[in-house]
């Protein structure tokens, strides 16, 4: 409950603050070329807050449909107009003007997942570096002649800092239908080339996060070492004589590799004494124990009341902290931004020419779910996230769709080409067209959530 809960409060924030700021491009460049605003809306349907604000005393509402919003300018083709404010109404601005107000949603949206992507880059993210875990026999990187062990260093000459920059690499390439430079370096300082053809991967799997298992690649599994740490009082693990830094070497006969795999044999023998060998002090020491039986989730389980020993710095290695100074953090700020810009329209088109599968789509419930995620993990995620989210609405608002910016500007540029505005009926009548395959569309990403959620 409590995620659903958080789901739908960061779903809420998130997409409020970014049709505030779609809404406000349109608001501040009219403004700025003194076409009277008459209503500011964020979101569709009944009013929950209003007030009015400024000399026009302009409409601000919030409205209880937080999916969209619209900023209404004084216009002739909506309503009377005074002779005096004619001057100011949006149906009488040049067309550049017009062209420009439009455009600003969109471009604001852009403006923002560039910031949101520089503080990112300044702030700095703490990564798992690319060292590559196990691999796949038979499968793209076992033939391409990568090794377990290896850290990807770079791809395609990109530096590759950690295992968040490698995906995003593969990504954008794998949409591309490219074949890849990699650079791997071993752990005795050995470089090796090596290449991978992407085109061999489906959008789909790449979508339905089995980018990595489709190249038969796997991230390093840091296992916690199978050594005690603190003990409760009056449970298995003090009544069999276990102690603090005993390392666990076997179970049974079996070696333990891992306090997960520790873990899982206590689980896995409630009330079953267990031969356990233990390395205590340089010397190996037997040792009896006879996991508690517990009821967890309606099953019996074994436990013994024991904590992991985690020394400090443990995993430091493996990790690293991708950050950059301002200028360069926002270069690569604006770079990120095109790039996601880019691999949006080639998603898109690769959905048109039937190489993906609709079913990559996603609604407000999916998009709801990763807000929550994204909050749950931390600020910067959510910032990333948002801007992932920012750059889409401004990509999709700039398609050629009536109803959409994008629908508006094609007429604007199509006024360009005839030397005057383009018909009412015809722009009726591409209404009508735009709110079916928005419509069309908007129910196909609700099916993808309820099939996701079921499962």
């Amino acid at each position: 409950m409590i995620d659903v809960l958080q789901s739908i409060a960061a779903f809420i924030v998130a997409l409020g603050v970014l049709i505030t700021f779609h809404e406000f491009g349109h608001y501040w460049i009219a403004r700025c070329f003194d076409v009277k605003i008459l209503r500011f809306s964020i979101g569709f349907g009944r009013t929950i807050y209003k007030k009015h604000f400024g000399q026009d005393n302009t409409e601000f509402v919030i409205a209880a449909l937080p999916l969209g919003g619209y900023v209404k300018m004084l216009d002739e083709r909506e309503g009377e107009v005074k002779e005096e404010e004619l001057p100011r109404s949006f149906n009488s601005q040049p067309l550049w003007q017009r062209f420009a107000i439009v455009s600003a949603g969109p471009v604001f949206n852009f403006i923002f997942a560039v910031f949101a992507y520089w503080i990112i880059f300044v702030v700095g993210v703490n990564g798992l570096k690319p060292i590559i875990g196990e691999i796949k026999p038979a499968s793209i990187s076992d033939n391409a002649g990568l090794k377990t062990g290896q850290e990807i260093i770079s791809i395609n000459n990109i530096q590759t800092l950690t295992w968040s920059t490698v995906i995003d690499k593969l990504v954008n390439h794998t949409v591309n239908r490219e074949s890849i430079n990699l650079v791997v370096i071993d752990n005795a300082g050995l470089k090796q080339h090596v290449e991978i053809d992407l085109s061999q991967i489906s959008i789909d799997e790449m979508a339905e996060g089995k980018l990595l298992e489709a190249l038969g690649l796997s991230v390093i599994e840091l296992k916690l070492p199978a050594v005690i740490g603190e003990i409760l009082p009056g449970g298995a693990a003090e009544k069999s004589g276990l102690l603090q830094r005993d390392e666990i070497v076997s179970v049974n006969g079996d070696s333990t590799q891992s306090w997960g795999q520790w873990v899982e044999f206590i689980r896995e023998n409630p009330g079953k004494s267990l031969s356990v060998e233990v390395l205590r002090s340089g010397s190996t020491v037997n040792i009896e124990v006879t996991p508690d039986s517990i009821e967890s989730e309606g099953v019996i389980i074994g436990r013994i009341g024991a904590a992991a020993f985690v020394a400090e710095g443990l995993f430091d290695s493996y990790f690293v902290i991708e950050s950059y100074p301002l200028p360069s953090a926002f270069l690569k700020s604006i770079k990120k931004t095109w790039e996601m810009s880019v691999l949006t329209l080639r998603v898109l088109g690769r959905m048109l020419a039937g190489d993906a599968s609709v079913k990559n789509l996603s609604g407000p419930i999916s998009i709801a779910q990763y807000a929550g995620q994204s909050a749950g993990i931390g600020l910067l995620a959510f910032f990333s996230f948002m801007a992932i989210v920012s750059v889409s609405l401004g990509v999709l608002n700039l398609l050629p769709v009536p109803l959409l910016d994008g629908g508006h500007l094609m007429y604007y540029l199509i006024e360009a080409v005839i030397g005057k505005p383009v018909s009412e009926t015809i722009q009726m009548l591409g209404q009508q067209i735009g709110v079916v395959l928005l419509i069309g569309l908007m129910s196909i990403a609700f099916y993808n959530d309820i099939i996701r959620l079921l499962g």
